[in-house]
């Protein structure tokens, strides 16, 4: 049995105490820190927060010859076994690493405990001795022996296992609900003392009843889910947002302000915050099937040294994202009206990035390690986001399905669960495992359709699709910053400085760059950049005042005729309900938004 003991070392300095225990460790026995936490594709060299690296057997020292950036050889002898120390400094508020400070404490197993290389498949402890007063663990890691407060004794069946649980300690506030006979339990640090829990927990519970009944129908004999509990823990913060899933776990941040205050009336619309944050809890709980049991054959199993590269993020992280909303509507948590208008944001959002005609979703994904996650100035020229263009891919197959057959892409979904044996512990799946599960269900290949939409960068015929459910696209004018193909941030200190020059627009042709702020239009001060769209007059030349760099400096460019500025500033697109949609059309809306 592996033994990792973790301690407070001392909070204000931020620092966790690891002891690793290996029994009849081998005579040149190998350690390593993970470089990446599944879920978050990006190399993130965990090994930089690890100090004080010691070891010993019995009273002897053993000598510790660092291989690489994150790899260890101990020269033991004999079978006396190996203790190794150490410190891992944790002052990382996001969901992917560690954090410790006087009020709260959270780590991953990947950022914190040493992988005993060729005994990754035997059984991991993790063993958490005491903890300040009031403070309390949260984990779906199966407890061995724990007090109280969860101080005691944990188990995990391996490595992977071990990495896939996180921990969340302090004093928090705690809530728990059953759905579909599975027990749930919700853990909030940091929220403000008008939190609604009883809110929270309660749209929670239809969310968590909604997706268990997607995958599962009614839940009963052996189609019951594959976790045997689940645990949320959320993080409230000032200003953030993200989450990261686990097998029977997700880590989330949040707004504070997003949270339910008590006091609000129970039939009041929900607040646009909120409704992101119960998408975000959608989201990683759908990922419990699609990506931690149904995932990439690439990842099967993971590699720890090094980037997994796959093409299919588009389906696991895309089609996620398509199902995230989708599902609140079906779980009553917002109306169709409101769906809509989240499903036109994406819509939007990917026509207003010039980078879908460079990069598919395919590559997209593949990408993820060098791009994805080192987003800069020029990341909407040269990418798409395989979640949001991912998304749209799942709404084009969807209505595909849905019009031309009796099937559906829910249909798609819960054919490749059944079929990868992803509830019994298998589960990976390739490109052509999805196509086939399509075909199926479609009565016919639409490898074609696929093609093009996966691996092509030609815009997704969603328009005339839309159409075939009573939807229609409704633009909305185009913004300033749309016209002059623009990203800019404003502020009343900083006025309006530009973050993004979008490909083909006005700005590039005048010369504009990432970090000028915009001063003045054809002799105009600019205070906001809306201002200025009286001052637009196609075909016309118009004036920069800009500052960059300390100096003030005059750009010239030629605004696009009438009829091009919409070509060119696609702007907002609203998805409104036909008035008087066909009989067919109307029947095909209501099967695909109900389910």
């Amino acid at each position: 049995m592996i033994l990792h003991r973790i301690t407070l070392e001392d909070a204000h300095a931020h620092l966790f105490r690891v002891t690793l225990t290996v029994p009849q460790p081998a005579i040149a026995q190998r350690l390593s820190m993970a470089v990446w936490i599944p879920g978050s594709y990006l190399v993130r060299e965990f090994a930089r927060h690890i100090s004080a690296l010691t070891a010993s057997q019995g009273k002897r020292n053993v000598v510790l010859q660092q291989l690489d950036k994150a790899t260890w050889v101990a020269a033991c002898t004999g079978k006396s076994p190996l203790v190794v120390s150490y410190l891992v400094y944790a002052f990382d508020t996001s969901v992917r690493a560690a954090f410790l400070n006087a009020q709260r404490g959270f780590f991953n197993g990947t950022g914190v405990f040493l992988r005993v290389e060729g005994r990754e498949d035997q059984a991991q402890q993790v063993a958490l001795p005491a903890l300040p007063k009031s403070w309390r663990v949260a984990t779906a890691m199966p407890a061995v022996k724990v007090d109280k407060a969860g101080c005691g004794i944990y188990q995990a069946e391996n490595f992977d296992a071990l990495v896939d649980h996180p921990f969340e300690l302090g004093d928090h506030w705690r809530g728990h609900f059953i759905a579909h006979g599975v027990p749930h339990e919700f853990v909030v640090a940091g929220a403000l003392p008008d939190f609604d829990g009883a809110r929270l927990l309660a749209d929670v519970q239809r969310i968590c009843e909604t997706e268990i009944k997607f995958w599962h129908g009614d839940a009963k004999g052996k189609n019951k889910p594959a976790h045997p509990r689940y645990v949320f823990m959320l993080n409230a913060v000032e200003d953030g947002y993200g989450g990261l899933e686990h097998r029977d776990s997700t880590a989330l941040i949040a707004a504070r302000r997003d949270l339910p205050q008590t006091g609000q009336a129970k039939d009041a619309p929900l607040t646009d915050g909120y409704v992101t944050l119960l998408g975000l809890i959608s989201h990683e709980y759908f990922h419990t099937w699609n990506v931690k049991r149904l995932k990439p054959s690439e990842f099967a199993p993971y590699d720890y040294t090094q980037e997994n590269y796959t093409e299919l993020l588009w389906f696991f992280e895309g089609f996620t994202s398509y199902y995230d909303d989708m599902l609140l509507l079906r779980a009553g948590l917002i109306d169709e009206a409101r769906y809509l208008s989240l499903l036109g944001k994406a819509v939007s959002a990917v026509l207003a990035t010039p980078g879908r005609k460079t990069q598919s979703v395919a590559q997209s994904s593949f990408d993820a390690w060098v791009k994805y996650y080192r987003a800069d100035e020029n990341t909407p020229n040269a990418t798409v986001s395989y979640y949001t263009k991912g998304s749209l891919v799942a709404l084009a197959l969807d209505l595909t399905l849905r019009s031309s057959s009796a099937g559906s892409l829910d249909a798609v979904m819960r054919l490749l669960w059944q079929r990868s044996g992803a509830g019994a512990g298998q589960g990976g799946i390739t490109e052509a495992d999805i196509l086939s599960a399509i075909e199926q269900v479609a009565g016919r290949s639409l490898a074609v359709e696929f093609q093009a939409w996966v691996h092509g960068t030609d815009d997704l015929p969603l328009a005339a699709l839309l159409k075939t459910v009573g939807v229609d696209f409704k633009p909305q004018i185009a913004t300033m910053a749309h016209r002059l193909g623009l990203r800019v941030s404003e502020s009343a200190l900083t006025g309006s400085r530009v973050t993004h020059v979008l490909r083909g627009g006005v700005g590039e042709q005048a010369g504009l760059s990432a970090g000028d702020e915009l001063l003045a239009l054809d002799g105009w001060r600019l205070r906001r950049l809306d201002d200025a769209l009286r001052l637009v007059q196609p075909g016309k030349k118009c004036r920069f005042m800009v500052a960059r760099d300390q100096r003030v400096l005059e750009l010239q460019a030629t605004w696009p005729k009438a009829d091009a500025i919409a070509i060119a500033a696609p702007g907002s697109v609203n998805l409104v309900v036909n008035a008087k949609p066909e009989p067919a059309a109307l029947a095909l809306r209501k099967a695909w938004l109900a389910g």
